[in-house]
């Protein structure tokens, strides 16, 4: 790493995880070799993003790295040796003891020399979005997404080297990934400028991902989203995920439901709330009147006296439970019209009411200014 990798990926030293995988992703498919044909910088800065992203998403190099810089990271692979005195060697150089004292302690301290060789890395996780229709989210429906992932290498199969080779151990740190430096009596471990911590080398890059091991590819799954989805379910697509490093597993793939609105069903978990108009007098008097449902219309009745908001439910007429079987219900809401135009019979009807109502909805303000 020659550069910090908080800078090489534009996230703070603070950044969560998934700030880190996201910052990633946009660097890696923004300088990825196969968008930038013939772009030997964007190569560099795609390793650089790759290298800077190896540190980072391991949370033990990561800890070295902010306690070390560099030589942590890579020098002291998980947080590597011994801690003496607030320093930490990986090895020292005896000179004419003939001996490892980096031996010796890592025998007193459970470890001994580590490889700085990379190791297998699961691929990142990846998310997309889906949109279906309201009707869909409550009987369940099939889809396909397309997905651009990025995979293993299709020629190489991701080592990096051109068919018939293969990458060979780096002849100058022995496969260890990291070289010594002597300061004096000690020796510290540094990255090996060679192989830049691998351990390995490319002497015959793949042509068709210059070296990468990686390639952009676009995906199409076939996606099962169940009965009852709503907005924000996530249906989750085991190993079909970006490639892993080194051989490492495919992370995996999200799938995030967005369901259009529906013109007459409001969503409430698993209850459906529909708003229903009835009339002053349906209202006043009662009434058998019939409503839809997503399963078909049904009879509601309307107790007399109901006034208008009143929620009036409908048992097992909702979406269905997303876990677990049944429904949940349908809540017809009470939605009290008042015509806007009155025939010369309909007037002379409730002129005739007002004048034997005792109704008075304002009796509690006089009640108050007593």
């Amino acid at each position: 790493m020659a550069r910090n990798p908080y800078e090489v990926l534009g996230v703070p030293k603070n950044a969560s995880d998934e700030d880190i995988k996201k910052a990633y992703r946009s660097l890696a498919r923004e300088n990825h070799p196969d968008r930038n044909p013939g772009d030997n910088g964007a190569e560099e800065r795609f390793k650089e993003v790759q290298g800077a992203y190896d540190v980072l998403s391991d949370a033990e190099k990561r800890k070295a790295y902010d306690a070390y810089g560099e030589a942590g990271a890579r020098g002291f692979p998980g947080g590597a040796g011994p801690d003496l005195g607030g320093m930490r060697f990986e090895e020292f150089d005896l000179g004419n003891l003939g001996g490892n004292l980096g031996d010796i302690l890592g025998g007193m301290f459970g470890g001994g020399r580590r490889s700085a060789t990379r190791q297998p890395m699961r691929g990142n996780d990846l998310e997309t979005h889906v949109r279906i229709s309201f009707e869909d989210s409550l009987e369940g429906v099939q889809v396909r997404v397309p997905v651009e992932v990025e995979t293993a290498c299709s020629v190489c199969r991701g080592t990096g080297a051109e068919p018939g080779t293969a990458p060979i151990v780096c002849p100058t740190c022995g496969g260890r990934g990291v070289v010594s430096e002597a300061q004096g009596l000690f020796a510290f471990s540094q990255p090996c400028p060679r192989c830049r911590g691998n351990g390995t080398i490319v002497e015959s890059p793949c042509r068709h991902c210059r070296g990468s091991g990686r390639e952009l590819a676009t995906k199409r799954y076939a996606v099962k989203i169940p009965a009852g989805a709503k907005n924000g379910t996530k249906v989750r697509l085991k190993g079909k995920g970006e490639a892993g490093h080194d051989g490492g597993p495919a992370g995996d793939l999200f799938v995030v439901v967005d369901v259009d609105p529906s013109p007459l069903f409001e969503r409430r978990g698993s209850d459906l709330v529909l708003d229903v108009p009835v009339t002053y007098a349906e209202a006043a008097l009662g009434a058998a009147i019939e409503i839809p449902t997503p399963s078909g219309p049904v009879s509601l009745k309307v107790p007399s006296g109901t006034e208008s908001g009143k929620l009036l439910r409908v048992k097992g007429r909702g979406a269905p439970h997303l876990k677990g079987s049944g429904r949940g219900d349908l809540l017809a809401r009470v939605k009290v019209t008042v015509p806007k135009k009155l025939s010369k019979a309909e007037k002379e009807a409730l002129e005739g009411y007002r004048k034997v109502s005792n109704e008075d909805p304002r009796e509690s303000f006089a009640r108050a200014g007593r």
